[in-house]
């Protein structure tokens, strides 16, 4: 976790947040006595489906909803906020009036909801299309709409905006649940109907056009539509603490990054910012049913104190929040007072758009643990803040296993000394942490056992917590080591030489001898030294597309080096200005990077001294030299796949400025994930039609806009174009005469194909030999289609 390193010091940035709750709590005081319902989605449909009610002034906690004369019971009801309930459909028929009356009992307007009939009710609903939703309701010509619902078909048939048919090349895809279309030409408010293949139609859902001249800074009057969201969490997982009664590490403290891209009118794919857009995050039930809209009643971090009347937040932080207020001011949807408090700011340090400080918790609103949680982020026009122009759901992850209980527990490992009383607290998580304050108390001559609740920042500095932005100790900081190198260098012996629930301990980068050939060199989680704190064991804080043969120690090194025990060497620190003689490493900031392991391309990559190649002969498997006890990463002299310089790839960008995690997925969380993590790659299956990397040239430019090319993100030629299979003029057998290797770069030296060459998605063309497919994954090379590059 990360705090803003451009935050004011602490004690203005309290009284600048509590001016600005104070000024919130008034404005929305003065607004909520009239609750007014703006839309139902979907707004006919069966029973026990989720709906969404949207509106304004509903309050901050649950009210009532009746649908016609049947009062929901609260437990139906799950998610409320002032803007948006979350609830289930009760039993009826028809059409009734939905209405939401707020807990101080006013009563908001009322809007329609019509029944429709399940499939096991009729066979006519088997034949019946049934639009639920239409995602996004309204916006501009061009861009992509999804329509939702059943029945549709699995063949094409046509769609209706008002009177205007759309023409088939304008649909993108038909499913029997989901069509995505573009939406044509036309003004004002329009009925949206969809026509099955058997002609049969849908009911109706209504469409606003709205307009949008604003580009944002030096985009004058351009006329921008299609608009497409690219948002990830910074780190692929934050932690948390699960109890702030005795000590504090982690606060509530998550962050979502974002970009906005929108096409011109020719189709030309430009980065908007906050003139042209608001970003807000609201609550969005993944694949299970599972939604987290509330922090409220999940942890302790805001109750009181009973001994000193004071909230542990006010204790370990100084700042007297409201129950769910998150530490910058920003709330989870169902507790935020209001849409600012769930609306993203503009980071002049990242140059994109941010929400820092989301206040979120790994249980769902019905207490089921989950680490992996749903937002949706909603892009609306900045002239006209109620049109929503774009939206995309992504991972908020969070644990709380970070845990002192494998050593720290009454009676095993480091409190097993029968000379010392140790805790004997029944909580198993409390017990631990309160016998890290009587060891540190023994060791270290303090005195914390009796001034719990303990912010262990204080004394030991921590980037992560350092809100100032500082960058170095102060306080009571000075003279103490920072908080990383008490943790990992202190530990580092620790952990092998003991064993836990007697098993070994690895601190190590992978592969490992002597452990099971079939785990590819890599223990299991509860083996790794790592895992005894971090997530790991039970939440995938490592997940995606670089866990099958690393550990953690492939990348960072061992716990000596992480704690900053051995000078780094030149390549070492981030910044390579101003080298220090024997400086150590700086936690959060002197990371490993992209370019130590991905080192090139196949014709021109490193093969350093004390690192292994990966089978596929190009890439590293360790980021550093193994005899290099600082674990110093590599830096490469190809910078195909390079962050920018002095910067770490989750503060980098790449093509046309888009940021690097916005197309890769987030650090630890490299798209595409597993089969244990599908939340992860909703985003990237939404932008572009499947799971990894952004790779589709069409995700962000017009179809048939671009031009041959070979400039996209790392040198790649136009994807999924068959112009370039094709054209034998412009594509790639003119391309090939002219620069062979370049095409030797990521088809290899023999053009056979490489993993740099994989295809990301199944493709299927047309060539003067036949029908030519290739499976997702596969290499592709000139012995695809040919028999080698000379051949005919």
């Amino acid at each position: 976790m990360e705090l803003s390193r451009k935050a004011p010091p602490l004690i203005c940035f309290f009284c600048v947040l509590f001016l600005s709750i104070g000024q919130t709590q008034a404005d929305s005081k003065s607004k909520n006595t009239n609750p007014a319902l703006s839309s139902l989605s979907p707004s006919s449909g069966i029973q026990n489906q989720t709906i969404t009610l949207t509106g304004q002034n509903f309050g901050s906690k649950k009210g009532k909803i009746y649908f016609g004369s049947t009062k929901l019971s609260e437990n139906k009801i799950a998610s409320w906020s002032n803007t948006r309930v979350t609830t289930l459909v009760p039993e009826g028929s028809g059409t009734v009036d939905v209405e939401l009356m707020t807990s101080n009992e006013k009563r908001s307007n009322k809007q329609s909801f019509k029944y429709s009939k399940s499939s096991s009710d009729s066979s006519d609903s088997i034949t019946s299309p049934q639009l639920s939703s239409l995602s996004p309701s309204s916006g501009l010509q061009n861009q992509t709409i999804a329509l939702t619902g059943q029945n549709f078909g699995s063949k094409k048939g046509k769609i209706y905006f008002g009177s205007a048919e759309l023409i088939e090349d304008k649909i993108a895809s038909w499913t029997n649940t989901q069509v995505k279309t573009s939406v044509p030409k036309g003004s004002g408010t329009v009925s949206v109907q969809l026509m099955t293949s058997s002609e049969k139609r849908s009911n109706k859902l209504t469409f606003t056009y709205s307009s949008n001249n604003s580009g944002g800074s030096g985009q004058g009057t351009s006329f921008l539509s299609n608009f497409k969201i690219l948002a990830n969490n910074d780190l692929g997982m934050h932690c948390v603490d699960d109890d702030f009664s005795v000590f504090s590490i982690l606060p509530p403290y998550n962050v979502l990054n974002a970009q906005v891209i929108a096409q011109d009118a020719n189709g030309k794919p430009k980065l908007v910012d906050k003139n042209a857009v608001i970003l807000r995050y609201s609550p969005i039930p993944d694949s299970n049913n599972s939604i987290n809209s509330t922090s409220i009643g999940k942890t302790n971090f805001w109750d009181i104190e009973p001994t000193r009347n004071k909230s542990y937040v006010e204790l370990l932080f100084g700042a007297n929040l409201a129950n769910g207020q998150g530490i910058k001011d920003l709330y989870m949807p169902a507790d935020a007072p209001a849409l600012s408090n769930t609306s993203f700011g503009w980071s002049d340090h990242l140059g994109m758009f941010a929400a820092e400080g989301i206040p979120i918790f790994p249980f769902d609103d019905q207490n089921n643990y989950n680490p992996y949680p749903m937002l949706r982020v909603s892009a609306f026009d900045a002239k006209n803040p109620s049109v929503e122009l774009a939206h995309t759901d992504v991972v908020v992850p969070v644990s709380d296993e970070t845990t002192c209980n494998n050593c720290h527990a009454t009676g095993i490992g480091a409190a097993s000394d029968n000379k010392v009383l140790w805790s004997k607290n029944p909580v198993i998580s409390a017990q631990a942490r309160e016998n890290v304050l009587i060891l540190h108390d023994l060791n270290q001559g303090t005195q914390l056992v009796a001034n719990q609740p303990v912010l262990c920042a204080g004394c030991h500095y921590s980037p992560a917590l350092d809100l100032a932005g500082i960058g170095q100790p102060s306080g009571n900081q000075v003279g103490h080591k920072w908080m990383s190198q008490v943790m990992h260098d202190y530990h580092a012996n620790q952990m092998t030489q003991v064993q836990v629930n007697g098993k070994t301990i690895f601190d190590s980068p992978a592969p490992i001898a002597g452990l099971d050939p079939s785990l590819n060199g890599v223990p299991p989680a509860d083996q790794q030294a790592c895992y005894q704190c971090h997530p790991g064991s039970k939440t995938k804080c490592l997940r995606g597309a670089m866990t099958e043969t690393v550990t953690c120690q492939n990348c960072h090194g061992d716990m000596e080096a992480v704690g900053g025990a051995h000078p780094l060497k030149p390549s070492g620190p981030i910044n390579q200005v101003n080298l220090a003689a024997n400086q150590t490493r700086k936690a959060w900031v002197d990371e490993p990077r992209c370019q130590s392991c991905h080192t090139g391309d196949a014709v021109n990559h490193m093969t350093p001294t004390g690192a292994s190649l990966a089978n596929d002969g190009i890439r590293l498997m360790h980021a550093f030299d193994q005899n290099d006890p600082s674990a110093s990463p590599f830096l490469a002299t190809n910078k195909r796949f390079a962050e920018n310089d002095n910067k770490l790839f989750r503060f980098s960008k790449g093509h046309s400025g888009v940021a690097c995690e916005g197309c890769h997925g987030s650090t630890h969380a490299i798209w595409p994930s597993d089969a244990d993590h599908p939340n992860d790659d909703i985003a990237s299956n939404d932008l572009q039609g499947h799971a990894g990397t952004i790779s589709e040239c069409t995700t962000c430019h017009k179809a048939g806009s671009l031009s041959l090319t070979t400039a996209g993100p790392h040198g790649m030629h136009n994807v999924g174009d068959l112009r370039w299979a094709l054209d034998e003029d412009r594509g790639h057998p003119a391309f090939f005469e002219k620069n062979p290797d370049e095409c030797k770069a990521c088809h290899g030296s023999d053009l056979r194909g490489t993993v740099l060459s994989r295809v990301a998605a199944d493709r299927s063309w047309q060539t003067e030999w036949g029908t030519k497919s290739v499976k997702k994954g596969q290499p592709v090379g000139c012995y695809t289609c040919h028999n080698g590059p000379d051949d005919d």
